[in-house]
């Protein structure tokens, strides 16, 4: 969240801070990094805010690299382990993007929603024609989504 602009201006890459809908080989995916979507999570989401906050944003940028960097990597450790990050693929109906797509399917057709949110593989079908997939983290699982021009899988680099 507080990268500001390295990534664009150091190797062009685009960042984008909401989910996007595209339309490739005449499939329709809804991606997103997957964060504060669905029902529940309120806490994450009012922490969403804060560190979208503009004058917090100011505040980081201001602490020398070397502390912030450490400051984010103790946070996001504590945060892992205070939520209880597990490997359940078998959330089902009750997991929050799950329910966040079957309620966006209400309102019009995506083919695939992608997300990483989570840090779990899942790849979930939500009904005939939509599927749920969560790309997983590269520390545990080393997995990534493929489209190949008519269906995405997940795959695992070994």
């Amino acid at each position: 969240m507080w990268m500001f602009d390295y990534l664009e201006k150091e190797i062009n890459l685009t960042i984008y801070r909401e989910p996007i809908e595209i339309e490739l080989y005449e499939k329709t995916f809804f991606l997103g990094h997957g964060d504060g979507l669905g029902p529940g999570d309120r806490g994450y989401k009012i922490l969403k805010k804060i560190f979208s906050n503009s004058i917090c944003k100011f505040l980081f940028s201001i602490i020398h690299p070397n502390i912030g960097i450490s400051i984010a990597e103790k946070w996001s450790k504590k945060s892992r382990i205070s939520n209880g990050i597990k490997d359940d693929k078998n959330l089902g109906d009750n997991e929050s993007l799950v329910k966040f797509c079957k309620n966006k399917l209400k309102e019009k057709h995506i083919d695939y929603f992608l997300f990483g949110h989570r840090h779990l593989p899942m790849e979930i079908q939500l009904n005939n024609q939509s599927t749920y997939i969560n790309l997983g983290e590269w520390l545990n699982y080393n997995t990534y989504a493929v489209y190949n021009g008519k269906s995405v899988s997940l795959k695992k680099f070994d």
